[in-house]
């Protein structure tokens, strides 16, 4: 038997090419994703030896093992199986860029869209980093989208329009202020009913999102807002620029909107979820966003909040039905008029880490606005445990409260029962 150094150098070189192998392996899955279906009937078994069940199995196994031995790719192999081509930075539409931020990795070209990462990756981090903002793609899948279509249309009716000119957005003029027609603003979208409630609450803890959440709010994070769908017909009014860390008006600090990054953890006071409905193509309008501008130090020039000025900073990201936006509402943002045919749709999230709140809908308990700290009774119907936890109302994790771990499932983080006893001693709760 060779010395036990030469063995683990064997071993070490054997599991190098294994790595290889496989991302060589799965280079082409990516590639497929572009030619149409016809064109990707599975080759012929003919001329192949058959595998046996535990030798597929042995492969799999070696190749989680390999994947959780390499620091850069601690997490799934895999995502989904489509990657939508990158936009590129010089594409611009009447001076406004459109090119994404785009939350795709090599590293997890995909051999099953059932497998999901487990944590935020280095390319994510450094992206959301950098921009302030993230494109993650094919997050719902068509019929599911469908699905909160149907249930739009069943509710359209009460879409209430910023009609007032109060409830304006936009500079009469500016790029943001569309040909006049009013944004509509759905609510309720979680007391709809399981049936169409359901993909709309999915999103409070969707795999593919779990992991970008604990890494951009940290674990134990919640939902902070009401959700809603915004909806604009063509020529539809945006959203004047605002926001941002240093407020882009005033030049004030925005604390409620920090973002800070402390020794590789990323942490944003408020993140904004956009679940797109409909394409969002390059010159459509729709949400936009200042990239970077969240460590900006601050206000902007004249006329930029309008879009009138330095209108090449302005980025309007192409999106499609399906992919998610997340950014920091510490990013300056807003959204440009409604160009398109096809009427606008998104569902609007904030979420926000376990300490911090913002709105405060969460206190609207059964015993009315100043009773229990929980939300509107019909939130949490249908929900899973997971789902149920992210509607938990402002503490520290250290307070027994409930976090998705990464496989999904839910762990209450255990407070000592002596401290308990002992808070009840003192403040009759058990909890100071």
């Amino acid at each position: 038997m060779p010395p036990a150094p030469v063995r683990r150098l064997a071993i070490a070189s054997y599991m190098l090419l294994l790595q290889q192998a496989s991302r060589r392996s799965l280079a082409p899955t990516a590639a497929f994703s572009a030619l149409p279906s016809s064109k990707l009937a599975p080759p012929s078994s003919a001329g192949r030896r058959p595998s046996s069940s535990s030798a597929v199995a042995s492969r799999r196994t070696s190749r989680r093992r390999l994947a959780s031995s390499f620091p850069s790719s601690r997490t799934s192999l895999s995502v989904s199986l489509t990657k939508a081509p990158p936009a590129a930075a010089s594409n611009r539409t009447d001076g406004f860029s459109t090119m994404a931020a785009d939350a795709f990795d090599d590293d997890r070209a995909a051999s099953s869209a059932s497998e999901r990462p487990l944590e935020m990756t280095e390319s994510e981090r450094y992206l959301f980093d950098l921009n302030g903002y993230l494109v993650v793609r094919n997050v719902l899948t068509p019929e599911e989208v469908a699905a909160c279509h149907e249930a739009v249309d069943a509710r359209a009716s009460e879409a209430v329009p910023r009609s007032d000119p109060t409830l304006r957005n936009a500079v009469e003029g500016s790029p943001m202020y569309g040909s006049g027609p009013p944004r509509l603003d759905l609510g309720g979208i979680f007391e709809w009913g399981e049936a169409e409630s359901r993909v709309f609450k999915k999103i409070l803890a969707h795999p593919r999102l779990v992991p970008l959440f604990h890494g951009l709010l940290g674990k134990g994070y919640r939902l902070d807002h009401m959700p809603m769908v915004l909806m604009n017909d063509k020529g539809g009014e945006g959203f004047q620029l605002h926001g941002g860390t240093i407020d882009c008006t005033s030049g004030e600090y925005n604390s409620f909107l920090a973002y800070t990054c402390h020794n590789g953890n990323i942490r944003s006071n408020l993140l904004g979820c956009n679940v797109m409905l409909v394409d969002h193509n390059p010159g459509d309008g729709g949400f936009c966003i200042v990239p970077g501008s969240h460590k900006s130090n601050f206000k902007m020039p004249p006329g930029m909040v309008d879009g009138l000025s330095h209108q090449e900073y302005i980025v309007q990201p192409a999106t499609k039905a399906g992919d998610v936006v997340l950014f920091s509402e510490g990013t300056v943002h807003g959204a440009m008029g409604w160009n398109s045919s096809t009427q606008r749709r998104c569902a609007l999230y904030r979420f926000a880490p376990a300490t911090m709140g913002y709105g405060r809908s969460y206190f609207r308990g059964a015993s009315g606005e100043g009773g229990a700290a929980a939300w509107p009774e019909k939130f949490y119907d249908d929900l899973d445990d997971a789902q149920r936890a992210v509607l938990e109302p402002p503490y520290a994790n250290r307070l027994d409260r409930p976090n998705i771990r990464e496989d999904g499932r839910v762990e209450v983080t255990q407070r000592s029962e002596r401290k308990k006893r002992h808070d009840s001693d003192v403040f009759r709760t058990k909890y100071f």
